[in-house]
């Protein structure tokens, strides 16, 4: 009887520390999209090594992803309208819901209940509570006479569940305060400039920068004022040049500050623009090997991480923040679109996507540490942006 007893015991003691063996944090934790086949591929940063992977979840060709309070979900935000939930832990899709025919992205509130998503079809934002993923709110982008719908890009979230967007085909810039427990109220701010295609919000919350494709220049929101109004910044930045085709949309939500200085990607052209990141003048311009699409800040603020359009979208450079010199040039591949620094830069992750793989740099030496084989990847999301603002 002693010794069945024992056994049980020892039975016990095993399988709980079995269990505690499988209890992990978060913060290591993230996601890369695999655009082509509807899954993410869930990995470590610390071990550099994919976890588990996550199927069906649709049209994923313009992917991207926020992040639960505790790290421990990823909300996936797909092309064709689907809103996923994945737990990171278990390596398991929550739920799935089809919430609009053509989305572009979404965001979190800052207290993690409200999930947010930006559509172009129907064009509006539509909010879900973050726990279910029921539906709680929905706001029609309707603008003019007729009442007609605008596409949604460039939704941030805010402090005070505030969250801002813009509408493309009406030239306009709203911010939605979601108050718990009430409805939304719109501040609607007009004539911003031609099409703001996409925006950024720096980490204090306090600026809004929206792109605008249809003209050069952007518009300026300062969300501290006692009445936020906007005003165009880099107004004309390219007078006087050739203007180029334009590839690829540049992405401002990678935008890259670095000390006292902003770097943003030039529609059109072969160069970025440094800004002062107080008065938000231009203070310099840097040229690059081609039309940028990401510009993103090391953790530190030291290096500018650039990648590029099509057809120039198989090199990375590397820019020196303090003498706005590129200081290394390399080749990943064709189709290296994402880039993703570890929380406190040691680490970048990149995806090449015509060669079907990931890989990891060391941002120093810049010597690559490995290579993750992976189908068509694209968008690299770690858990470190749950705690950031806009991200």
């Amino acid at each position: 009887m002693m010794k069945h007893l024992l056994g049980i015991v020892l039975l016990a003691t095993s399988c709980i520390a079995a269990a505690a063996a499988e209890r992990r944090g978060t913060g290591d934790l993230g996601i890369v999209v695999e655009r082509a086949v509807g899954a993410v591929q869930i990995i470590d940063t610390t071990q550099r090594r994919v976890l588990s992977r996550v199927t069906g979840l649709g049209d994923l060709s313009h992917a991207s992803a926020v992040f639960s309070r505790d790290g421990r979900h990823a909300f996936v935000f797909g092309r064709d309208g689907g809103l996923s939930k994945i737990d990171l832990l278990t390596g398991s899709l929550v739920k799935r819901i089809v919430q609009a025919g053509n989305s572009i992205g979404g965001a979190i509130s800052d207290d993690g209940r409200l999930v947010a998503v930006s559509n172009y079809k129907p064009g509006g934002v539509r909010f879900f509570d973050s726990e279910s993923l029921e539906p709680v709110a929905d706001i029609p982008a309707a603008y003019g006479v007729d009442n007609e719908l605008s596409k949604v890009v460039g939704l941030v979230d805010a402090p005070g569940r505030r969250f801002l967007f813009t509408l493309y085909d009406a030239g306009e810039i709203w911010m939605a305060h979601y108050p718990s427990g009430g409805v939304p109220k719109i501040t609607k701010f007009a004539h911003v400039g031609e099409l703001p295609y996409d925006a950024l919000i720096t980490g204090d919350g306090r600026h809004y920068v929206a792109g605008l494709f249809g003209e050069d220049g952007l518009a300026h929101i300062d969300l501290w004022a006692d009445k936020p109004v906007v005003r165009r910044i880099l107004d004309h930045y390219g007078r006087g040049e050739e203007k180029l085709p334009v590839y690829k949309m540049p992405h401002l939500e990678g935008w890259a500050r670095a000390g006292d200085r902003m770097f943003l990607p030039a529609v059109g052209r072969h160069e970025l623009l440094v800004i002062d990141a107080t008065t938000f003048a231009e203070i310099g311009r840097v040229a690059v090997h081609g039309q940028p699409i990401f510009a993103i800040a090391r953790p530190d603020g030291r290096q500018v991480w650039v990648n590029f359009a099509h057809p120039l979208n198989d090199t990375i450079q590397v820019i020196d923040t303090q003498n706005l010199e590129i200081i290394h040039e390399f080749t990943p591949g064709k189709a290296a679109l994402h880039m993703e620094f570890t929380p406190r830069g040691e680490n970048v992750w990149i995806s090449v996507r015509d060669a079907d793989r990931v890989d990891i740099y060391d941002t120093q030496t810049f010597e690559r540490l490995e290579t993750l084989p992976m189908d068509k990847p694209s968008g690299i999301f770690f858990t470190a942006r749950a705690n950031r603002i806009g991200l």
